[in-house]
């Protein structure tokens, strides 16, 4: 029977690799024993600020088998978003995450993921799942570093010995039974506390735990209020995300180029000024950002956003 789910591993991680997906992991899908007191007391603590959505399917994510019926196995991919060229040139323009820069990452890799699972039926045979990207109760973070993928670096994101963080994480979630991966035990950030002093909000309170509510992306994207006046001259130039965190890690020097022309900037990024920035209309907002995740945040928010960095 091994030998039968040690060819599924090598079918689904040969596939993946003709999609583009950088790594594969596999883990046996079962309850996160161990992430339920840490999410429980990151819940109590208030951490999520106004994302109410993280308070609810407590139980859907910690359990995969209430996503999908009969859930045996947890896949976790990889996917590259780091750019050739980052913007802006100069230090002092507006600046948005690199993720955002071309088209909206949960279109472009959900529909890799659906060619995924048609391919892998294609040839192993009819099985159920489904596909996640970011959109559902999925703690993709630990179902990567139980697949083997990385380890949770003090900023609580996956890093990779490769190709550090800046790469999308998405799961398929199904009832075949696959050979796992062994999980990544050891933590490769050793003293280093380099993302914890560059953070300006002071988001991150301990190793691997992040202040929802106080980190920049939050305020950004999350947060439908004002942004507090406490909070200003701290970002630091962000308007849609933010990288410090990923910039200044040191996993990060071994990150490369992506190949995806999806996620190219639109010409015009390319060449925004803070005074194109203040001057944006909603008319060039949907030009620009038409396909952007950015349109998360509508014209007036990413317009709150500019303001507050520039009054």
């Amino acid at each position: 029977m091994n030998v039968q789910k040690d060819k599924y591993a090598q079918i689904i991680k040969t596939q993946a690799k003709n999609l583009g997906f950088d790594f594969c992991g596999v883990a046996k899908a079962e309850f996160l024993k161990e992430e339920a007191p840490k999410l429980e007391d990151w819940l109590n603590k208030n951490h999520h600020g106004e994302m109410a959505y993280m308070a609810n399917h407590f139980d859907k994510r910690l359990d995969p088998t209430l996503l999908v019926e009969g859930a045996k196995t947890v896949i976790s991919l990889i996917y590259n978003y780091y750019p050739e060229k980052r913007l802006p040139d100069s230090p002092e323009n507006l600046k948005i995450a690199k993720y955002a820069y071309g088209e909206d990452y949960h279109f472009v890799i959900k529909e890799k993921l659906k060619t995924l699972l048609t391919n892998l039926r294609t040839e192993i045979g009819e099985f159920g799942g489904r596909a996640f990207v970011d959109s559902a109760p999925v703690m993709e973070r630990q179902w990567a570093q139980k697949s083997g993928l990385g380890w949770q670096g003090k900023n609580s994101l996956l890093l990779n010995r490769q190709m550090g963080s800046f790469f999308f994480l998405a799961e398929l979630i199904i009832d075949l039974e696959v050979t796992p991966d062994p999980p990544m035990i050891k933590d490769y950030c050793g003293t280093c506390t380099k993302c914890v002093d560059a953070c300006p909000t002071d988001a991150i309170v301990q190793a691997g735990v992040v202040d929802g509510s106080k980190c920049i992306s939050y305020f950004t994207i999350e947060l439908k209020d004002q942004i507090p006046n406490e909070m200003k001259g701290k970002f630091e130039n962000w308007v849609f995300g933010c990288d410090i965190c990923q910039d200044v890690c040191p996993w990060n020097s071994f990150s490369k180029p992506h190949q995806e022309a999806k996620f190219a900037p639109h010409p015009d990024l390319k060449t925004m000024g803070n005074k194109d920035w203040q001057e944006l209309t909603e008319e060039t907002f949907n030009k620009v950002f038409q396909k952007s995740a950015i349109k998360r945040t509508k014209f007036q928010g990413l317009l709150r956003n500019i303001n507050f960095n520039l009054s």
